[in-house]
């Protein structure tokens, strides 16, 4: 393995869409979402093992799944674990990171990835990461993994890249909100889109001299905590200096200024589990487009549900089509496809009557 190889794993989001299942104590990425008999952040940390070396493998996480996290991976050393004492998005996390990992090693290249994606082949992303590390090493640009669209989705940003330059990394002409769907149709139609990942790879070199040139408080504000990288005196300066920084994203602090960034078009299957619906699409079905975790299911005239329980529960359906129903101890969610956008208001409901 190629000791200069880095992966920071993002593993601080709570995930509410997956309510009740993902909640804010034990969130979805720490759960077998798929009934695969691994976790989420199991799946993305043996994925990236294959071609980074077990040491070189951060997590980047809340203070109160620290434990969640060594009891999950317990390959790591606690050093491997950078915890966020404060919500701060994504950009302070990342420039934490980049920092620790350039005093470590000043030729390191790095991926940033979620805990909490589906990816299906895992040699196609190894490949795919491979060839923006060889760019990194050798030129001071941004690279990102960009989906190809598949239909016009509403729920996704997206990457627009310049179409005229003949070249398999192709670069990067701007990020895109989220948008309506006749803009994601149009966006569709022309061509050069794709849906943005959040997946990202750069030298340590490049994304801190990033910092430097477009969010230098920031960057004063973590660089003066160099000396304590890596030692004892780290817990303390973080403790002490985290909840000073800007709460703000890697896209905005950034990749929305840089004029060196670069997407390659994944060649893997891919799929950020953000929903049910998204779980949905990815499991495998029974006769009647059922697809189940856990329970034995007795369907009677009901198709196209995804019903999750605890492992052996029977369960019985009748004369029910395109539902979610979810049971864990004491939550039981019955909840129609098509509002699955709802389940975070749901949850805030719940949490007002129940307080739960």
């Amino acid at each position: 393995m190629n000791k200069n190889y880095y992966a920071v794993i993002m593993a601080g989001g709570i995930g509410s869409r997956f309510w009740p299942v993902s909640t804010a104590e034990y969130p979805k990425q720490f759960h077998d979402m798929l009934g695969s008999g691994y976790t989420l952040i199991q799946k993305t940390f043996n994925r990236l093992h294959k071609f980074i070396p077990k040491e070189n493998i951060l997590v980047l996480t809340n203070e109160s799944y620290n434990d969640l996290v060594l009891e999950q991976l317990p390959m790591l050393t606690q050093d491997q674990v950078v915890l966020e004492p404060a919500m701060r998005n994504t950009a302070p996390c990342i420039l934490y990171a980049a920092l620790k990992i350039k005093k470590e090693n000043p030729n390191a290249v790095m991926i940033v990835a979620p805990s909490d994606h589906w990816i299906e082949d895992e040699e196609a992303f190894e490949d795919n990461v491979k060839q923006c590390f060889a760019k990194c090493e050798k030129e001071d640009v941004l690279c990102t993994l960009g989906i190809k669209p598949t239909f016009p989705n509403t729920g996704f940003g997206y990457i627009e890249y310049n179409k005229n330059a003949d070249l398999e990394i192709k670069k990067v002409n701007q990020f895109r909100e989220k948008p309506d769907y006749n803009t994601a149709k149009e966006f569709i139609s022309q061509g050069n889109f794709l849906w943005n990942a959040g997946i990202f790879m750069w030298s340590v070199k490049t994304i801190v001299d990033a910092f430097k040139t477009f969010q230098p408080k920031q960057y004063e504000l973590f660089n003066s905590g160099m000396d304590d990288y890596n030692t004892p005196a780290e817990k303390d300066f973080i403790t002490k200096n985290y909840a000073l920084a800007e709460n703000i994203s890697i896209d905005y602090a950034i990749l929305e200024h840089s004029k060196s960034i670069f997407v390659l078009p994944a060649t893997f299957d891919w799929n950020d589990l953000g929903t049910w619906g998204s779980l949905y699409d990815k499991l495998d079905k029974n006769e009647a487009e059922n697809a189940v975790v856990g329970a034995k299911l007795l369907d009677r005239n009901s198709n196209g549900n995804i019903v999750r329980t605890a492992k052996d529960k029977v369960v019985v359906l009748d004369s029910l089509d395109n539902y979610i129903v979810v049971d864990k101890e004491d939550v039981l969610l019955i909840c129609p496809k098509d509002k699955e956008q709802d389940i975070k208001v749901i949850l805030n409901e719940v949490k007002e009557k129940f307080g739960k």
